[in-house]
């Protein structure tokens, strides 16, 4: 019982402090919300000339934001005036995203507080159709959060709506989405672990005003099918509260919520496997430089003691001096927190190169996806990053297929299948896609360890497949730390040379074709079916040409090689957009696929081109 105490804060002190931060929201809201609504908004729209704040009185205001971030939420909504349309417009494939917080036009607050418990509680009825609870206990369901600024507000919700249905909450405060899923395969009374379910707040590295929630169980990520049943049953809770009813929620919530700081026992997993891969040395990566950003999301844990959360660097034996935006701030103000973006990439690099470190490591938000950059400023992301990826996998389980999505390049296919050994499967864009394909393949008898997204989501069926971008930073120092301890080399060259060979595409670009779902051309019909029939249409157009050969085996859209590179154009997984992606050996060559496509969406007038025709006119 010790060590639980020492582990644990009790739901009455949660509950005094909700109580203060409500109050503190009030007190807040009436003296800042002429500032907040006539300053703030244009300074997040990045109109500078608008505002009259000055840095210091941003700078104070971020950080009075983060301590109070109530003032964020919408007042709460009418139950009537939501409809069970509006609820599953929030579905985002296995996620649910919204908008969370007020301030940029034309984004109305989705994610009120009301609909935020309604989803709680919709998962607490959902979880308790599938799992049956110990006699000796209630189910118990945890939450965590990043960095975001209606993290909290949020998670007070979340924590209202799942002790409305019964269920024991633990609260993690900060903590990264993979980290949600371990906690449900975790054996640890003293953190009450395992949880039956968990719920991370979440969007990715989407704008400071999103939000949403990812939902696990012990079997994983909830897959789409289950993410629309969760909100029906929402929209159905949503009808049947009532003023009363939230304020009753709130008390009986704050009677179940308890406090864990379960990041620590995440961290410590993470050292204990560099050292086993070092052969239980101490200190595997004593004599490393490794810089880390966390672009101000969730990941700071890797490099810094953050919160009672851990560290994984410095237990290591490594040097992390020089390692920035570890901080959380869901204004996210030096980059978007994203290993596919490029000014991201050029802070690592950056930081890199000024530092001399041997190695850097950058993450996303939630810290599901990661990327790394070598001594010499080489980025080690999307096809480099699969290629290192399946170079280690392969050295552990030569001949296993390696499962990515569809927008890699003919060269991965190339390292993967002729130098590597391996087979490669280019699969259906999207991680939770890549991942249950890797799943499906083990289960009919061919075996696949990793499914990695070209967008750094990877996971390992070590792993329980995953998508940790921790998880897959620690392979690389896994190999960093072996490689010493045997005395292959050290330093970030025994990285690099696994991905010597790779061919690389001299120009790539990715264009987005917009379809107007307002144009007549669409005669009442979806974005899908319009989007299908330009596909289709290019697919004709493409059989006549001698110059092209289609992908025999594809699995979305249409990918087509010719002049030396070759185009894949889908459909987007959410919205009504054709993405293209083009790689080719020159600009010149790429232009050629580009007029390909062109030729056919021209026929198509509520097709955006512009893109397209500034690309080939360029």
């Amino acid at each position: 019982m010790a060590a639980m105490s020492g582990k644990i804060i009790e739901h009455v002190l949660v509950a005094k402090s909700c109580q203060q931060n409500r109050h503190l929201s009030t007190q807040y809201r009436q003296a800042c919300c002429n500032l907040n609504r006539c300053n703030l908004s244009p300074f997040l729209r990045g109109n500078l000339a608008r505002s009259r704040m000055s840095t210091i009185q941003l700078r104070a205001f971020s950080k009075l934001k983060r301590r109070i971030v109530f003032c964020n939420a919408a007042p709460p909504t009418a139950a009537s005036s939501i409809e069970k349309s509006d609820f599953l417009k929030l579905q985002n494939g296995s996620d649910i995203r919204g908008v969370a917080v007020a301030g940029v036009e034309g984004e109305p607050v989705t994610l009120t507080e009301p609909i935020t418990e309604a989803i709680a509680a919709a998962f607490a009825s959902w979880l308790q159709d599938r799992k049956q609870p110990d006699a000796a206990r209630r189910l118990r369901v945890s939450i965590g959060h990043d960095s975001r600024i209606s993290a909290k507000t949020l998670q007070d919700a979340v924590s209202q709506g799942i002790g409305r249905a019964g269920l024991d909450v633990i609260q993690y405060g900060l903590a990264s989405t993979p980290a949600m899923f371990s906690c449900t395969l975790t054996e640890n009374e003293d953190f009450l672990c395992p949880v039956d379910g968990s719920i991370m707040i979440t969007a990715s590295h989407l704008p400071y005003n999103r939000n949403g929630f990812k939902f696990f169980t012990s079997a994983g990520g909830l897959g789409k099918a289950d993410i629309k049943d969760i909100l029906e049953r929402a929209a159905s809770i949503y009808k049947t509260f009532t003023d009363e009813d939230l304020r009753d929620l709130e008390r009986k919530a704050s009677q179940s919520i308890r406090r864990v700081e379960y990041m620590t026992i995440y961290t410590s997993n993470l050292v204990q496997a560099v050292r086993k891969a070092a052969g239980n040395i101490e200190k595997p990566l004593e004599g490393f430089h490794i810089v880390v950003d966390a672009g101000n999301g969730a990941g700071g844990f890797f490099a810094l003691f953050l919160f009672k959360q851990g560290k994984v660097l410095e237990p290591l034996g490594a040097i992390a001096s020089g390692s920035q935006f570890l901080e959380p701030d869901g204004m996210f103000p030096n980059h978007i927190p994203n290993p596919e973006d490029k000014a991201a990439m050029e802070a690592i690099t950056k930081a890199v190169l000024d530092n001399k470190a041997d190695l850097g490591i950058i993450f996303d938000t939630d810290v599901d996806r990661s990327a790394a950059v070598d001594s010499s400023g080489r980025e080690l992301n999307r096809n480099r990053l699969i290629a290192l990826m399946s170079a280690i996998v392969l050295e552990e389980h030569p001949g296993t297929t390696i499962v990515t999505d569809s927008v890699t390049s003919d060269g991965l296919t190339t390292f993967i299948e002729k130098k590597l050994g391996g087979k490669h499967r280019r699969f259906k864009r999207g991680y939770k896609n890549v991942i249950d394909e890797a799943i499906r393949l083990n289960s009919v008898g061919e075996e696949s360890h990793l499914a990695i997204e070209t967008s750094g989501h990877g996971a390992l069926k070590e792993n329980h497949w995953l998508d940790d971008g921790a998880y897959l930073m620690v392979k690389l120092l896994n190999k960093l730390a072996s490689a010493k301890a045997s005395g292959e080399g050290r330093g970030s060259k025994v990285l690099t040379g696994l991905v010597e060979g790779l061919e690389e595409p001299a120009f790539a670009a990715e264009l987005r074709l917009k379809i107007d779902q307002t144009h007549a051309d669409l005669k009442g019909g979806s974005f899908r079916e319009y989007g299908e029939a330009v596909i289709h249409h290019l697919e004709n157009i493409t059989v006549t040409d001698p110059k092209l050969q289609k992908a025999p085996v594809n699995y979305e859209g249409i990918r087509v090689s010719g002049y030396g590179g070759w185009f894949l154009l889908r459909l987007s997984l959410h919205d009504p957009v054709l993405p293209l992606n083009i790689e080719a050996s020159s600009q010149e060559d790429a232009v050629k696929l580009a007029l390909v496509v062109l030729s056919a969406a021209r026929e198509f007038p509520a097709l955006d081109v512009s893109a397209l025709n500034k690309f080939v006119q360029a």
